[in-house]
């Protein structure tokens, strides 16, 4: 712990803080938290009791860590030998009890978790993940090796994600959900396994997303899953037939790239777009 920051920190007596761990101001470590030689935790940042944060671990300001979770320990991977990979946790993000996030596999790699999330009781989130701004991750949602989550995605409770899957920004997941497949942005989808049902209107609407690229995501959805085109097909006559705005954009920009496929629409989705 930085000596000059020591005597503004709370720090139960019962905690292990290994010498190099690097604490910001302001920050409280709870009964038998044990924070690792590699670790380094920003100004205002609350450690629970029991908490565990190990491996090459940085942390931003005002985060909380809720009893029992565990940062940064090896991943659950055979390819991992032992190499110097990280954490890394944006600001204010919460980490409810027993989430366990473990570190990357390859030297020098991440498993990175953007700013204003949180992840909720018993989460998972395997090496090599990376989750963006304001995800909201709910009890028991468990997501694999490599996974992408862009931001202001929600990922339903006890949804498996299975590993190199890419979600999309404003997506959501309904709860118990299987994906094998990329969820397309700004989509809600459901199912074992999982079928797009609409567009997130709400979700969409609240990001601050303007009623015009409202209208024109919605005409590209329609597009996509409802006009019988493939993939390829429908992305060129969205590129026809829909105005560019910086949704749209994305959404083209997220189908290119989709090589495990997208999760492809359900019977709901007539009702929901």
């Amino acid at each position: 712990m930085s000596a000059e920051n020591e005597n503004t920190n709370k720090i139960h007596e019962t905690a292990v803080i290994y010498p190099g761990a690097q604490l910001g101001k302001n920050v409280e470590v709870g009964p038998y938290a044990v924070i690792g030689p590699n670790v380094t935790i920003g100004d205002g940042t609350v450690v629970g009791p029991h908490v565990v944060i190990t491996g090459w671990t940085k942390i931003g300001n005002d985060c909380k860590f809720y009893q029992f979770a565990s940062v940064g320990e090896e991943p659950q991977d055979l390819k991992f030998v032992g190499e110097k990979s990280y954490v890394i946790i944006g600001d204010r993000t919460k980490v409810r009890e027993c989430v366990t996030i473990h570190r990357a596999t390859g030297e020098g790699e991440e498993t990175r978790i953007g700013n204003d999330c949180l992840l909720m009781a018993t989460v998972h989130i395997a090496h090599n993940c990376v989750v963006g701004n304001n995800v909201i991750m709910s009890n028991a949602a468990m997501i694999a090796g490599h996974v992408q989550v862009e931001d202001r995605v929600v990922i339903g409770g006890m949804t498996g994600v299975h590993q190199f899957v890419k979600i999309g920004r404003n997506a959501m997941v309904g709860g118990m959900s299987r994906l094998t497949q990329d969820v397309v942005p700004y989509t809600i989808v459901n199912g074992a396994p999982a079928r797009a049902i609409g567009l997130n209107s709400v979700g969409i609407s609240r990001a601050g997303i303007s009623s015009d690229s409202r209208r024109r995501l919605k005409q590209a959805y329609k597009i996509l899953y409802r006009s019988g085109y493939n993939v390829s097909k429908a992305i060129e006559i969205i590129e026809q037939e829909v105005d560019s705005c910086l949704e749209v954009d994305h959404f083209l920009r997220f189908l290119r790239n989709a090589d495990r496929g997208i999760c492809r629409g359900g019977r709901s989705d007539s009702d929901n777009a």
